[in-house]
């Protein structure tokens, strides 16, 4: 089976710049379920083996898209590296719903260029770190996604911001700055950041939407994930209500990954979280709600 890759496609979003796009299917006139992927905090979608999940998916039969957020600091030109350290700096949750909302309803148009390779009744969500948390806020609002995969997700935005004394010489400086460890460059965050965060708190309350949640989530983490802690995978699988937890035995917070990937073999635990996801979509999603509510109802009797 050949896989066609179409790269860096560049979406219309809603904050003034574009949103690129990578597309991973086989051309074949079947319909195909949509999985759609969100980068983390300083990632981007050519990161690592994300190319490699691409090709996964797509052999599986599926539509894999992956695409950068707007403001994620990269730019068409240079869509691997933090040149636009501005945007960097503008970047906040909002626009990257925003961004989310735009991809989607780019591909369900009518006039998508590929719409009878896809079945829009079949939207499926990944979302790696800090664009895990954005996908479950995300499946909360959007009814037309089928099921949501969190792959090392935050459980809580507001408790990642700096306190007292730090937030107020944030505030009076107007900017901060954290160091890109793999490039060593100095990332600006402006003070709107968290401004924006304030003023849309209720919105950006991941506990609020994962409770929300009516659809199958598989929520993955690694065991020696020093990143985001494994306590906001155990936060995700108390609050959204049909969720499965798989814990990966010794994996980062990456699952092994590293950029660049050249290897043509992933690493085991990023392969064997690949399987598992796949195994979770190939499952019904209204059976595995269905599955849900019934365990509920027997826990009740």
């Amino acid at each position: 089976m050949e896989i066609i890759k179409e790269t860096n496609l560049q979406i219309e979003g809603k904050h003034g710049k574009p949103i690129l796009a990578d597309l991973f299917y086989s051309e074949d006139d079947k319909q195909k379920p949509v999985v759609l992927f969100c980068h983390g905090y300083k990632g981007f979608k050519d990161w690592g083996g994300w190319d490699k999940m691409g090709e996964f998916f797509a052999e599986k039969g599926y539509f894999f898209v992956k695409f950068n957020f707007s403001h994620n600091g990269t730019t068409p030109e240079k869509p691997t590296e933090f040149i636009d350290i501005e945007a960097f700096g503008d970047n906040n949750f909002i626009k990257e719903l925003d961004d989310l909302q735009s991809v989607i309803d780019w591909m369900l148009l009518p006039d998508f260029k590929h719409l009878t390779q896809i079945d829009p009744g079949d939207l499926n969500l990944i979302g790696h770190s800090r664009g895990g948390g954005i996908a479950v806020l995300k499946s909360a609002e959007e009814k037309r996604i089928t099921r949501l995969i969190t792959l090392a997700a935050v459980s809580d935005f507001a408790k990642r911001f700096p306190k007292e004394k730090e937030l107020e010489a944030w505030e009076k400086k107007g900017v901060q700055y954290i160091v890109n460890t793999r490039t060593g460059q100095q990332l600006p965050h402006h003070y709107q950041f968290y401004k924006n965060f304030k003023e849309n708190k209720e919105r950006l309350n991941i506990k609020k939407a994962a409770e929300k949640l009516e659809i199958p989530h598989l929520i993955v983490h690694g065991s020696n994930d020093t990143t985001v802690s494994i306590a906001d995978a155990g936060n995700l699988f108390e609050w959204s209500d049909a969720s499965k937890l798989l814990l990966v035995e010794n994996a980062n917070h990456v699952f092994g990954l590293s950029h660049p990937w050249e290897k043509e073999e992933l690493p085991k635990e990023f392969q064997h979280v690949l399987n598992r996801c796949h195994e979770f979509l190939e499952a019904d999603p209204q059976e595995t709600y269905d599955e849900y509510l019934e365990m509920e109802e027997e826990d009740n009797d």
